[in-house]
């Protein structure tokens, strides 16, 4: 009788998790949907932005300025005893 209990049991562990992971796979779906439309929106907007004024978009194309900031090693900064 307890082996028919253990078996009930998994059993219904067993699809539980198969509800759940369907259940995840369809959110999973609606994400990938979700930011392959964000990137085709992106992307539409951003070639609108260029045929508006195409000098800026050459501004944002260039690369950000050099850093100030310069490596200091951790060994640099201690103290001697």
């Amino acid at each position: 009788m307890v082996l028919w209990g253990f078996a009930t049991v998994t059993l219904l562990v067993a699809l539980a998790a198969f509800a759940l992971a369907r259940r995840v796979s369809r959110k999973l779906e609606a994400l990938t949907q979700s930011y392959w439309e964000l990137r085709y929106d992106y992307t539409r907007l951003r070639s609108q932005m260029t045929r508006l004024d195409p000098g800026e978009a050459e501004a944002a194309a260039l690369p950000p300025p050099e850093s100030t900031v310069t490596f200091v090693p951790l060994a640099s900064m201690k103290k001697e005893k």
